[in-house]
């Protein structure tokens, strides 16, 4: 494991800039596609996709089935059901991405407590003040409607923090293995259930277009294969306070994506939310640059 406090490498911020637009594009990418097909059929097709590009890592040594039964079902068939049904009940994009951020305080919180990590207070104050401006920017004022499938992506958001800080705790299982792992016991329960609880589902797959399709891959090869596979491997390699702060930087991605792609309207509530997220992304990367400095200086 790299030391907690020493200086980012450019790998790992590739990957965390990286996994900002994959997730930034996938927001509304599910969104999209779940108005044409049912969530958890949505959600069993990405996982079967990805399983069939991730078959090669799927072979002995295996890990401890005590071990990865709890973080396999947190991090696929619960966390991933729940957002798909989020993203279908909500009418407006915003506010579902609001709170799918959430994950990242629950992650600071449960690796404080769980795993006893520290984080400085600054960084603390920073990403507490890019929360508020993250919820200010995305907040539909006329998003009440939307608060049932708001309360699942609250839901949604505790389960993926509690699978984060679980695979800081497993920083033996290589990440691709694990999205291996994941998928294959993903993939046949979200179709099982599919099948078992929403109706029609032949109908919506025949019916929908190629484009949906295309977001169907783009959410398993980009975000499932890439994106969340980088997000393990840096929480193996650093302290997830330390590392989920910069993510808040997600919804400023699927903003301009609802800005200028799907009809959202720019208003000074948008533009005053996406400053203050800036200024605290801003003092979180001042924070990181000092806690550096001191590292490189102390070696």
């Amino acid at each position: 494991m790299t030391s907690s406090r020493s200086p980012f490498t450019g790998a790992e911020w590739a990957a965390i800039f990286g996994i900002i637009l994959v997730w930034g594009l996938n927001n509304a990418a599910a969104k999209l596609a779940t108005e044409a097909l049912p969530p958890l059929f949505m959600g069993g097709v990405r996982f079967l996709v990805a399983l069939l590009f991730l078959l090669p890592f799927l072979k002995p040594p295996w890990p401890p089935w005590r071990q990865m039964l709890p973080l396999v079902l947190l991090a696929g068939p619960l966390h991933f059901g729940l957002v798909y049904v989020a993203f279908a009940m909500v009418h407006n994009l915003s506010p579902i991405v609001v709170a799918l951020q959430l994950w990242i305080p629950m992650t600071a919180l449960m690796a404080w407590l769980v795993l006893k990590e520290t984080m400085p207070w600054p960084a603390v104050v920073g990403m507490l003040i890019a929360f508020v401006g993250v919820a200010w920017m995305s907040l539909d004022p006329h998003g009440a409607a939307d608060l049932p499938g708001i309360a699942i992506g609250v839901l949604a958001s505790g389960l993926w923090a509690w699978a984060t800080v679980l695979m800081r705790k497993a920083p033996s299982i290589r990440p691709l293995k694990m999205q291996a792992i994941t998928s294959l016991a993903a993939a046949p329960v979200l179709l099982a259930a599919s099948f078992a609880f929403e109706p029609g589902v032949v109908d919506k797959a025949v019916a929908a277009t190629p484009f949906v399709w295309g977001l169907v891959l783009f959410a398993a090869l980009a975000s499932t294969v890439g994106a969340t596979a980088l997000l393990f491997w840096l929480v193996q390699r650093r302290e997830a306070g330390r590392v989920t702060p910069w993510f808040l930087l997600t919804p400023l991605v699927s903003c301009t994506i609802g800005v200028g792609l799907m009809g959202d309207r720019v208003t000074p509530q948008l533009i005053a939310g996406g400053l203050a997220t800036m200024v605290g992304v801003a003092l979180v990367a001042l924070t990181e640059r000092r806690a550096a400095r001191q590292a490189s200086s102390a070696t």
